[in-house]
């Protein structure tokens, strides 16, 4: 029997060939061992962005969000997924986000690193 990691590898090597189909497939294999495993979840996202499947990519990103909001990488997909969608306000609340949260751990190494946005601006994102 396969483990989770076998699965998300066989998952990435489907997804390596435009097999996105086999790739869903054997991520949620890979998650049915480990429902929360955000790396996973990822690899799934990016497997239903690219077989069309956005409504499922959105939700599966909305899940890893919801497991590690300071997830920089789950709101740039969001982003992606929205924008593909044509959802352009959503896109661009999930795009400030993930640069806040980038910006955020940038300053735990850089202090003097400057903020998100133009001219240093840092652009306002309610929840």
């Amino acid at each position: 029997m396969a483990d989770k990691l076998e699965h998300y590898q066989n998952g990435l090597r489907f997804f390596g060939e435009n097999k996105h189909e086999e790739a869903i497939a054997e991520y949620q294999a890979a998650l049915s061992l480990d429902p929360g495993w955000t790396e996973g979840l990822h690899g799934l996202a990016m497997a239903q962005m690219h077989a069309g499947k956005l409504d499922e990519a959105i939700e599966t990103g909305l899940k890893i969000v919801e497991i590690d909001k300071n997830d920089a990488f789950a709101h740039t997909s969001l982003s992606m997924f929205y924008m593909r969608k044509g959802m352009v306000e959503e896109a661009e609340k999930e795009g400030a986000k993930a640069r806040m949260i980038s910006w955020k751990e940038e300053l735990k190494t850089n202090p003097e690193a400057a903020p998100p946005g133009p001219a240093g601006q840092i652009p306002i994102v309610e929840d």
